[in-house]
């Protein structure tokens, strides 16, 4: 059946789907490698632990797996699977809402997280510095712009600077209309330029 969606479909992730969804297990395990990386650097910026994240990655694929008979690549895969991840990441939170444990966005010890966070506030606020920032320092000052967005905020800024998703994407994975994409990135981009503006600022006067 996924032959006759070849025709009209380019995109590699979405014909890898519908030969899962055809019971190939080899193309399953090649959507697999080629997500997980994705989809746990999406997670460790929402949660600041890699071990969490790949937990996460993990859930994305079983849901993927028990989905494929249903699968129609009415969009492409990477639309469909953020809307997963955004699901998962919203129960996250309802479930951390109720023990009252959410707060915590980073952790400074999680294995390579802050250079996603580092690359994502530098490009979502467009202050790009002109010399090398002092990194322990750098990654204080991200820490506290990033906690400082809201859950959804950083959802739109890691598909559109991270993804490259469009903001029609954006808007089906999270359920939402292209203006409340528009309206959220803004904000977000506004707020980590002026939480990175008194540093940066600092740093002006110091040269």
């Amino acid at each position: 059946m996924y032959r006759a969606a070849m025709a009209t479909v380019s995109d590699p992730s979405t014909l890898l789907m519908l030969r899962v969804r055809d019971g190939d297990a080899e193309a399953f395990e090649q959507l697999v490698a080629l997500w997980q990386p994705r989809l746990v650097t999406l997670f460790m910026n929402h949660v600041g632990d890699h071990s969490t994240a790949e937990d996460l990655a993990q859930e994305v694929f079983l849901r993927v797996y028990r989905a494929r008979h249903r699968y129609e690549p009415k969009a492409k895969f990477t639309t469909w699977v953020h809307t997963i991840a955004n699901n998962i990441a919203s129960d996250l939170r309802q479930r951390a809402y109720r023990r009252k444990e959410w707060g915590v966005v980073a952790n400074p010890s999680a294995s390579g997280n802050m250079v996603g966070l580092e690359q994502m506030a530098v490009a979502a606020s467009g202050l790009l510095p002109t010399r090398q920032l002092d990194q322990v320092e750098l990654q204080g000052v991200v820490q506290k712009a990033i906690a400082g967005l809201n859950d959804r905020q950083r959802m739109v800024v890691l598909l559109a600077k991270f993804e490259h998703c469009s903001y029609e994407e954006i808007a089906e994975a999270m359920k939402l209309s292209v203006p409340a994409v528009k309206s959220l990135l803004f904000r977000a981009r506004e707020q980590l330029r002026e939480a990175l503006k008194p540093y940066l600022a600092e740093k002006g006067e110091s040269q």
